[in-house]
């Protein structure tokens, strides 16, 4: 297979991320797409991009890009990877894919429909730590899983026109942050839950400010997910085994971890590299392409149903949704 040519749509603080790793790779951005042209000017600049659109039909429209990568806000990601779709391009999307398990079923039905990947960039899912550890929870003998407790706060100013708060732009911590911890919990529950509890406070705008979420599956393992956007807390995953538990600081991109097992050993578990986390996304993309199939995409589903099935109880929508 040639060397897949990609295109970068938002050029924001994580597009910027995504360029160096790009860079890393030793591979090359062809095309960048951002409303304002100036800012998609300065970003093609800094990383010796070729091709510059304010214009993002036509950018989907270029027959030279096979890949596009979309960092914008995930309140256009539904569009602007339909777009991408219906014209014969992959997509691999930044967290939260989509803010509703209706748009991703569209989205998910049409790449089939195009024999075309579409893959959420979410670092747990790629981060070589994590299957590392579904091995040694085997070797160890770890037993059966019993409980994953999970974690983030992020201490974000009061301000109602931040984007972190907007109705308009799907804000609140649930897409935000939430969609690390639902990943995380639901990379090592073996099935997907079929019983979810949940209570959220909302901010004065109308998102999810702070939550807490219960997971149960059929195999009668838990999770317990703890989110707010108000306050610092750990980024820490725990998994509890019968015979030990694995702990996670700074899940989200992490390359380490500790076992501890019942009679109080530790272990240290490392694996790959914490700076590497957009690079692992770049090569699971191509490797997915490559084979014609994302392994990943049902985890993906399973979190953004979570996601869909907690929001409507708290009673959120936002003005732009339609599915």
């Amino acid at each position: 297979m040639e060397e897949l040519k990609w295109a970068v749509v938002g050029p924001g603080e994580i597009a910027h991320q995504f360029a160096s790793a790009m860079q890393a790779e030793g591979r090359k951005i062809e095309v960048v797409g951002a409303r304002n042209k100036t800012k998609g000017e300065a970003f093609a600049a800094e990383y010796g991009i070729g091709k510059v659109y304010d214009d993002f039909d036509a950018l989907f429209a270029d027959p030279e890009i096979d890949v596009v990568y979309i960092s914008t806000p995930h309140s256009n990601h539904y569009e602007f990877m339909m777009k991408a779709l219906q014209n014969g391009k992959h997509v691999m999307a930044e967290k939260a894919i989509t803010v509703s398990s209706g748009e991703l079923k569209d989205i998910l039905l049409l790449a089939k429909e195009k024999g075309l990947i579409v893959m959420e960039a979410m670092t747990i899912f790629h981060m070589p730590l994590y299957a590392k550890l579904k091995e040694i929870a085997e070797e160890r003998e770890l037993g059966a899983l019993k409980m994953i407790q999970v974690s983030f706060g992020s201490a974000k100013p009061a301000d109602p026109t931040n984007r972190f708060f907007s109705m308009d732009l799907a804000g609140g911590a649930l897409l935000d942050i939430g969609t690390y911890a639902l990943s995380f919990a639901r990379f090592f529950l073996n099935e997907k839950p079929s019983e979810v509890l949940s209570t959220a406070k909302k901010f004065e705008t109308g998102v999810d400010e702070q939550s807490g979420i219960i997971l149960r599956n059929d195999q009668d393992e838990m999770a317990v997910v703890s989110l707010t956007f108000r306050s610092k807390m750990p980024k820490r995953g725990i998994v509890a085994y019968e015979n030990g538990f694995i702990t996670v600081e700074e899940f989200p991109r992490a390359d380490q971890a500790t076992l501890t097992f019942t009679n109080g050993e530790t272990e240290e578990i490392t694996a790959g590299d914490t700076k590497m986390a957009l690079q692992y996304e770049i090569r699971d993309m191509e490797k997915s392409i490559k084979a014609g199939e994302n392994p990943l995409s049902e985890l993906t589903e399973d979190v953004i149903d979570v996601m869909t099935q907690v929001r409507s109880e708290w009673g959120i929508k936002f003005p732009f949704e339609t599915k």
